[in-house]
């Protein structure tokens, strides 16, 4: 028989909301300081200042069509005009079109002075020295005017803006090959649990794979961090605490996971009471009731999550996550939130906002919440296959199918 930990008396616990705890652990951190990358590294960071364009864009009158630089007024169906030059894109020339003639034009190359319009080869036999109109086009046709899309100096970019390929599109086009942004937070990922062992390792009885860990890393990289360290530690207040200390001298954000409940052997919970100022937390949600937040030595945040693991993911998305994307410097932190349809009717306990895994179905056009898996907290295969979150309010204790409902988007969107 295994002795339980002398001395583990029961802390006193603040009860809140998923909103109020939401609030204090964003009130942890701020944006990480500014740092200047290459634009190819700045995918899924947050922008530390805005950004101007360094050129027009386009930098001058381009063309949009393979075809031929005109003046529209020469142009009469049946027409043939002399064609006085070629234009490929790239051409550095500065190329001028007297009146009566042609210059063939190629996508994307500039615009010859004179012209106001291109033809589309399609319009035109296709000729090389000579060419002959078969239709018309108005002024402007098939021209990109200088600046049309950005002016230089324009705001293209604004401070908080998170960086997707669209993005750094525009940053290579306005002339910026490296970009101010907020240093990726660095996190480290405790879990704990006399139980755990490591994937791929036999199981004697008793013992489970650790997955609370490398899921917990996932998401956490996924959200934009920088994941310095993932340590498992068994149910030893000794471990615990020297395993926190070395995090914590490691990282922006320590996370754990198991050991803070109210149990004997909940470890956690005793060391960050003795080794940090942390706050123990029931909340009123479902999964994910005990929580702990504070910081540890040295003022490193610390967020202890529950151990099961559908209790650890939720934790994760709801309270982690958007500090995460506070300490990189974003600016909207919360995933989105769209209204769906449920399939089947539900129960939810009174006094508990629950969070239901689900599959989003698009067929119809909108969406409709299918829950996969049942209510409880260890139901990992159910939530391999979620995409989304039911979010019942702690009043409500039954909806019908077909009923409205919050569903929190768990599929990552590029910005």
């Amino acid at each position: 028989m295994v002795d339980a930990p002398a001395g583990a008396a029961l802390a006193v616990r603040t009860v809140r909301s998923l909103d109020e705890h939401a609030a204090a652990v964003l009130a942890l951190a701020g944006p990480l300081p500014a740092v200047h990358v290459a634009i190819g590294e700045a995918r899924g960071r947050a922008l530390a200042s805005d950004v101007t364009a360094a050129v027009d864009l386009p930098p001058w009158d381009s063309s949009a069509m393979d075809g031929y630089a005109v003046r529209a007024d020469d142009l009469r169906p049946g027409a043939v005009l002399d064609v006085a030059d070629d234009v490929p894109a790239g051409d550095t020339r500065t190329v001028e079109l007297p009146a009566g003639v042609a210059v063939r034009i190629m996508t994307g190359a500039p615009v010859p002075s004179g012209a106001d319009a291109v033809l589309p080869v399609e319009l035109t036999d296709g000729g090389t020295s000579r060419v002959r109109v078969d239709g018309a086009v108005a002024v402007g046709a098939h021209v990109r005017r200088r600046g049309e899309d950005v002016r230089a100096g324009d705001v293209v970019l604004r401070a908080g803006d998170v960086v997707g390929p669209g993005a750094v599109g525009l940053l290579a086009a306005t002339g910026h090959a490296r970009v101010e942004v907020h240093a990726r937070p660095r996190v480290a990922v405790l879990s704990t649990g006399s139980e755990l062992v490591a994937p791929g390792e036999p199981l004697r009885h008793g013992q489970i794979h650790e997955s609370n860990g490398p899921q917990l890393a996932a998401a956490a990289t996924a959200a934009g961090a920088d994941v310095v360290a993932v340590v498992v530690v068994r149910d030893d207040l000794t471990a615990v605490r020297a395993a926190l200390a070395d995090l914590a001298a490691r990282a922006d954000l320590v996370v754990t996971t198991g050991g803070v409940s109210v149990g004997a052997y909940d470890v956690v919970r005793d060391a960050l009471l003795a080794d940090g100022d942390a706050e123990l937390v029931h909340v009123r949600m479902q999964p994910g009731k005990p929580q702990a937040v504070g910081v540890l030595r040295g003022g490193t945040p610390v967020l202890a999550l529950p151990g099961n693991p559908v209790s650890s993911f939720v934790s994760f998305e709801v309270f982690v996550r958007p500090l995460l994307r506070r300490m990189l410097g974003a600016r909207d932190v919360h995933r989105r939130t769209l209204t769906a349809t449920l399939a089947a009717g539900l129960r939810s306990p009174a006094g508990r906002r629950q969070l239901l895994r689900a599959r989003l179905d698009w067929s119809t056009g909108a969406p409709v919440a299918d829950l996969v898996g049942g209510p409880g907290s260890h139901l990992l295969g159910a939530l391999a296959r979620a995409d989304a979150l039911v979010d019942v309010p702690e009043d409500v204790t039954e909806l019908a199918a077909g009923s409205p409902v919050a569903v929190i988007d768990l599929k990552e969107h590029d910005a």
